[in-house]
């Protein structure tokens, strides 16, 4: 359809009118609940609870207090005992707020006039006297002043300037002092703010709001995504946000025709048969986002899991794949679904077909299963199928923001993120009768290539005598869709430009409440929590960005957009991005990221219990070995931590498999089988919250500096066993002497952070300006290391992929999905050029030193 405005007519979600029809309790629980309960918890600043502010000095995370973590759903009552009894400075109370204040007042003053006295003598004759001051406008008595009292009345003038600096440094510089920084005139504990924050998670509140966005499909670029951006803005606002803005792109989605897609055997005449495609209950069509428009007939072959050594297998067992529709599976040695589809066409396959094996997820057999707990027969994983481990983002603008009236796009046929062959998923229930018609036609399959699909006589590869298939897959292809990522914004007190983002995308394939429901839903909790903050008075010592993230389905783009667009912005003042896609599957804890979190992620995880486990988080990560892993290229956090070289984190609670990207992935799902009385939302929200407390209010940014340092120590030593294990004739002589700097400079920049703790506590947690203009500054060298990882230089980023610009971080390029350390140095290793590998291991060498140096310089 060209640029023309598409509209999207033949997926069943509701017109905007019935969206936002909604309950009205539904909707209401999305922000502060109802104006009762709201009125309930502002009726408290009349008694002995008192506005919260944040006190910048701050102990270990292991020091807390234990989380108020008891609360049943829904309980008010307790909910405001727990304001009543928060943690209030000694003090501050409400009895002694005026006095203080007024304490503090003389307290400056007496200051203030010893300094005056002290250089009012010397400077006595050139002061002004405010006695006899008047005003006189007389032109001819002006210039009579300047001829004779013109050096006099410069010198008064710079000591006005001068005394109202002294004012300004005194009163209004007063920020620097952490014990002292006072809102509303009182000063809380940074524990009472986390126990406020901790208290105020409500798990009614997150079931209630998954509950309603999953009400009706959302797919990028549809009237149901539109809504819940809408939604998502009216929740920000009504949170007190400082700033709250819509950013538009426009940008390449596709849809399925009505009458378009079809899978079915064409012949032999007694085969002939056609798949259902949609699932039974269908809410939105099957489909892959991405994928390629065509129409297209020849042999099936079955190929396992589509990994280029299953195509290889079939290739030495003499089986072409030249025009043939291959058929694979989801998962298994392959998990990246896109480059399923790019094996299959490397391998010469007209088309590609995936489903979903009861093996992976499907039913399982056995007592440890409850029936209904994963894919049904005619469950369909929908997805997209762009390749993301080469481009992320709109596939038609790599590298530039899809703007609106951006002119510089590339064409369909171009564009390096898509496929040459079309392809479409199917549920098992229709892959048992492609399986069942291969009885016969080639080889056997080994045994590891036998899947789950039940009433199959023999598993068989096809050859070029296999049945004919016909895989049509005609779509509205709309070059610039306008799709809406929603920033909610709170003002930092201290470094107002710098800030930590927090991501959750909005959009999924049908109802989503595992993808993205249950992150969205925390999400939006989190930011009702600290919009109760921002009601008593609160502040961060840093800027907080909430966003709404639209189109991550279709290749990551309504993130990647904003990078490409603020990418500047961000390499400057972004201090670090916090994401979360699939909140809660299960009860196990997971997290992955740039190593500068591991310390304060360990704080956190030892502050909160486990509600089924009478034990914390933190044993049991311990018990079970869980390591700290590095990101892949699986969600919003690609653009900021290899493009922009954001350090950032995604974490969340994961289980067993559970209806992925189909329309069984219901609010009736998770709350039966994913989360039933939904306490891992609400621990999920407990730990963001805690989390985006230390990095935004922590005067000294709690980054890991030496744990990054072991990290990239301990990648250095993997890629030695790599390099031999590929019998590549290089030298590592270089990368270890940047770790050995990076070992040494570390130790040395993080000793800072003690002299930095042992004068401020030493002096009764006063810091002077100095001290704070160093803190600042040092705070700044930490957020910009990741940023100094990036390769910036001419020719810079991943061969063939140069937009990944982080020389440590990447996506691995056959599995998308999956981290790749160093990723220039692997690619180029697996190349076989033992010159170009050695080229980008002295280059990432000199990157790793330079960022290293520029933590002391």
């Amino acid at each position: 359809m060209g640029d023309d405005k598409f509209e999207y007519q033949s997926l069943p979600i509701p017109s905007y009118e019935e969206a936002t029809a909604q309950p009205s309790s539904s909707r209401d629980n999305l922000g502060d609940g109802t104006d009762a309960e709201r009125q309930g918890l502002l009726g408290r600043q009349n008694s002995h609870y008192q506005p919260p502010t944040v006190e910048s000095v701050r102990g270990s995370l292991d020091d807390l207090a234990s989380s108020i973590s008891g609360s049943s759903r829904g309980s008010v009552e307790e909910l405001r005992r727990e304001l009543d009894q928060m943690d209030v400075d000694d003090s501050a109370t409400s009895s002694s707020s005026r006095p203080r204040l007024r304490h503090q007042f003389s307290k400056r003053f007496s200051t203030l006039t010893r300094t005056l006295s002290a250089i009012h003598r010397p400077l006595q004759r050139y002061l002004p006297d405010f006695s006899s001051f008047r005003f006189d406008f007389s032109v001819s008595n002006i210039r009579g002043r300047m001829r004779d009292q013109g050096c006099l009345m410069l010198l008064r003038l710079f000591a006005l300037l001068l005394v109202v600096t002294l004012v300004y440094v005194f009163f209004i510089g007063d920020i620097f002092n952490l014990n002292n920084r006072m809102i509303m005139g009182q000063t809380y504990s940074s524990s009472s703010v986390e126990n406020f924050v901790q208290g105020n998670i409500n798990d009614t509140h997150i079931a209630e709001t998954l509950k309603h966005i999953t009400s009706f499909p959302h797919i990028a670029g549809t009237e149901g995504s539109f809504y819940l951006a809408e939604w998502v803005e009216e929740a920000f606002h009504r949170a007190g946000f400082d700033a709250v803005e819509r950013e538009e792109f426009q940008v390449y989605l596709n849809y399925p025709k009505d009458d378009g897609r079809k899978v079915a055997i064409i012949d032999p005449p007694h085969l002939v048969w056609e798949a259902t495609l949609e699932e039974n209950d269908s809410k939105t069509p099957t489909f892959h986002g991405h994928s390629k428009s065509g129409n297209v007939t020849g042999p099936l072959v079955y190929a396992n899991f589509g990994s280029r050594e299953d195509f290889q297998l079939l290739a030495d067992r003499g089986i072409s794949l030249n025009g043939t529709i291959a058929l694979v599976r989801y998962y298994g040695t392959e998990s990246d679904r896109a480059l399923k589809i790019k094996a299959a066409e490397l391998a010469g396959a007209a088309g590609c077909i995936i489903y979903s094996d009861p093996s992976q997820d499907g039913f399982i057999k056995g007592p440890a299963f409850p029936k209904g707990r994963y894919m049904p027969a005619d469950g369909v994983q929908r997805g997209g199928v762009s390749l993301m481990s080469y481009v992320v983002g709109d596939v038609l603008s790599p590298g530039w923001a899809s703007t609106p009236g951006e002119k510089h796009r590339l064409s369909l046929e171009d564009s390096p993120g898509l496929h040459n062959i079309p392809s479409l998923p199917i549920a098992w229930r229709d892959a048992q009768r492609l399986l069942q018609a291969l009885e016969g036609h080639g080889d056997r399959v080994p045994e590891d290539w036998v899947g789950g699909v039940p009433k199959i006589q023999g598993w068989w590869t096809g050859n070029q005598d296999s049945p004919i298939v016909n895989l049509m897959n005609l779509q509205d292809e709309v070059k610039r869709m306008p799709i809406y990522n929603v920033h909610g914004t709170i003002l930092g007190l201290e470094e107002r430009d710098k800030k930590i983002i927090v991501g959750n995308h909005r959009d999924s394939w049908c109802m989503g409440s595992v993808d993205p429901g249950s992150g969205t839903a925390v999400f939006l909790e989190v930011v009702r929590a600290f919009g109760e903050l921002l009601n008593y008075g609160w502040r961060p010592l840093r800027t907080i960005e909430f966003v709404s993230w639209d189109a991550e389905e279709y290749n990551l783009i309504g993130s990647t957009e904003h990078v490409e667009k603020e990418i500047e912005n961000l390499r400057s003042n972004a201090y670090a991005y916090l994401n979360v896609d699939v909140g809660v599957s299960g009860s196990e804890f997971r997290v992955s990221g740039s190593p500068v979190f591991e310390r304060t992620v360990m704080q956190i995880l030892g502050r909160l219990s486990d509600p089924s486990a009478n034990k914390t988080l933190k044993e049991l990560w311990e018990e079970k070995g869980t390591k700290f892993e590095p990101l892949g290229a699986g969600s919003d956090y690609v653009a900021f931590q290899d493009i922009a070289g954001t350090s950032s984190i995604d974490f969340g609670f994961e289980g067993d498999a559970y209806p992925y990207h189909s329309c069984y992935e219901s609010y009736e799902w998770m709350e039966k089988f994913g989360d039933p009385g939904f306490q891992y939302h609400k621990l999920l929200a407990e730990f963001w919250s805690l989390l985006l407390l230390d990095l935004s209010e922590n005067p000294m940014l709690p980054f890991d500096m030496q744990a990054y340092s072991r990290s990239i120590k301990g990648w250095v030593e993997d890629l030695n066993k790599f390099t031999k294990d590929k019998k590549a004739d290089v030298n590592l002589e270089a990368m270890f002497n940047a770790v050995a700097g990076l070992e040494s400079n570390t130790a040395e920049f993080e000793s800072w952070n003690q002299v930095w703790h042992d004068t401020v506590w030493g002096s009764g947690g006063y810091e002077t300006n100095v001290m704070a203009i160093q803190r600042v500054n040092h705070n700044l060298r930490m957020a910009s290391f990741d940023t100094n990882l990036l390769d910036l230089e001419k020719g810079g980023g991943i061969p063939n992929r140069t937009q990944f610009r982080h020389v440590v971080f990447g996506p691995e390029l056959w599995s998308g999905y999956d981290a790749s350390i160093f990723p220039a140095i692997r690619d180029t290793i697996n190349t076989g050029n033992w010159t170009l590998a050695q080229h980008w291991i002295d280059r990432v060498a000199k990157v790793i030193h330079t960022a290293s140096t520029n933590l002391l310089h």
